[in-house]
């Protein structure tokens, strides 16, 4: 492809044969386009000089690192971020007919999921791309990020498309918006869900993380899309006058208010009874999804589908048909004595208090919590996390998540002032072996702020680990030692 082709709106002085793109100097090959994007620890501008010397015929950078080096073409924009995910946008060409975008700090990852879901009971061929990697019908593989680099994300849209998927719900983290790899996205509908403290290492303080997340209504879609809001949020509300601005239709959602709203809900055996209130007509339904906050999630995606053109009758009914999320308040095993054991990836203090409070009318008798946090990420959630805790549960057990880089016992000390009551267990499988086999009848056993990951970082090293697997381990081997015990006891 020629360079000219995928630039349109910036042609440089000369063209060239684009054979390739990418922001990684590693992987140039000859006729390669290379992004040398400012980042948080490197600056890809000094990288330039090996991605020349492995080839690369065209430069994307800042003014300020363009060089007059003959043979080359030099792109410059003053955000060559943003301008790369055009760039890839048109280098893969296709993209699903229906986007739609859901952002906030928690419920990514389940309303996404639940609104594929969704649009499946309505016929259409859907897919996912999130936490949970690139998935649709024939495609499930991992990328390792919430939302995907500009290259990866662009190369997913065109793997969907021609795996003949009409339909993609897409989480847009605030890292993917702050650094733009979803500019170039042809986002038609998006949901924010909440805004409560995350990710303060990396943008500073709630008005930048606000502002990372707004991109996505103000910048991202085009005008006249449709945006759907979480009424209960005064934060997520504010996003209304920049939808207003743009002229994007907007549906809120909500308990006391909103287009959608939740009128009654009620915990059963099965999950919840809950009705809603659209538009004058009242829906009974049984959601098969534990956890109250489950509701705001599903109703959340319903939004998405009616703004995305989805019958209205039929995505309501679609509610009583609904999937748990891998992860996301997932039942993983239950205990001899009955008590059931989840898992959840709630890492953030607000999904923490948010998850126990939801699993709190199903418990009988005590509600336990194994949970810790993650190294080299936001400290000043720690102790909060742990008063949390303490408030809400009535076993903790505080052990290791992701330590990473940290130290992971100075971690546990952090958390352990918000909850100095709480059983300290580094080892994260000794934590959940000792929570399993302390469960009474009527308990539930809640595992926090993993979910779905498949390993532990510590230091630089992934090693294997698994939730549900390690509960799984702990069960089977109570189911064991019992037998054994009662012929003793005889």
């Amino acid at each position: 492809m020629k360079l000219s082709e995928l630039l349109k709106d910036k042609l440089p002085a000369g063209d060239a044969t684009i054979t390739g793109l990418t922001a990684d100097s590693r992987a140039v090959k000859p006729g390669f386009l290379f992004a040398a994007l400012p980042g948080t620890q490197v600056d890809g501008a000094a990288y330039i000089d090996a991605a020349i010397k492995a080839g690369a015929v065209a430069i994307l950078c800042r003014p300020d690192a363009v060089r007059d080096i003959a043979g080359i073409v030099w792109i410059e924009d003053p955000i060559p971020a943003r301008y790369f995910a055009y760039i890839a946008a048109r280098y893969f060409d296709c993209q699903p007919e229906m986007i739609a975008a859901v952002t906030g700090t928690n419920g990514k990852t389940s309303v996404a999921a639940f609104t594929r879901q969704i649009w499946e009971h309505l016929g259409y061929r859907a897919g996912t791309v999130g936490t949970l990697g690139i998935s649709g019908p024939g495609i499930d593989r991992q990328t390792g990020m919430t939302t995907p680099d500009q290259m990866t994300l662009q190369s997913a849209m065109r793997e969907l498309c021609d795996a003949g998927i009409d339909h993609v719900a897409l989480e847009a983290s605030s890292h993917g918006l702050a650094q733009y790899r979803l500019d170039g996205l042809n986002v038609s509908v998006a949901a924010f869900t909440n805004l409560t403290r995350d990710h303060f290492d990396y943008h500073g303080d709630q008005e930048a993380y606000y502002y990372a997340k707004a991109r996505l209504f103000g910048e991202i879609m085009a005008p006249g899309s449709v945006a759907v809001l979480n009424a209960d949020c005064p934060l997520v509300m504010e996003v209304a006058d920049i939808c207003w601005a743009r002229g994007h239709r907007v549906i809120t959602v909500g308990h006391h208010s909103g287009d959608i709203r939740l009128l009654r809900q009620r915990s059963s055996d099965i999950g919840q009874e809950i009705t809603i209130s659209y538009q004058g007509d009242i829906y009974d339904l049984t959601l098969p999804l534990i956890g109250s906050f489950q509701a705001m999630n599903a109703l959340m995606a319903v939004g998405l589908v009616i703004g995305s053109g989805g019958d209205v009758g039929k995505s309501f009914a679609a509610l009583s048909y609904l999937k748990a999320v891998p992860g996301r308040m997932e039942q993983a095993g239950r205990h001899d004595s009955g008590a059931r054991i989840y898992v959840d990836y709630a890492h953030s203090p607000d999904a923490l208090e948010t998850v126990l409070c939801a699993i709190r009318p199903h418990v009988g008798h005590k509600l336990s919590l194994v949970f810790g946090c993650g190294g080299d990420r936001d400290r000043g959630k720690r102790k909060i996390m742990g008063e949390i805790a303490a408030r809400l549960a009535d076993r903790v057990y505080v052990t290791d998540d992701n330590p990473r880089g940290e130290d992971a016992a100075a971690i546990r000390a952090e958390v352990m002032k918000g909850c100095p009551e709480a059983i300290e267990i580094g080892d994260r499988s000794r934590a959940i072996h000792a929570a399993t086999e302390a469960l009474e009848k009527g308990d539930i056993l809640l595992v926090a702020g993993k979910g779905h990951e498949q390993g532990q970082i510590i230091g630089d090293r992934v090693r294997p680990f698994d939730d549900r697997s390690e509960i799984r381990s702990a069960l089977a081997t109570l189911s064991c030692a019992i037998p054994t015990k009662r012929r003793v006891g005889s």
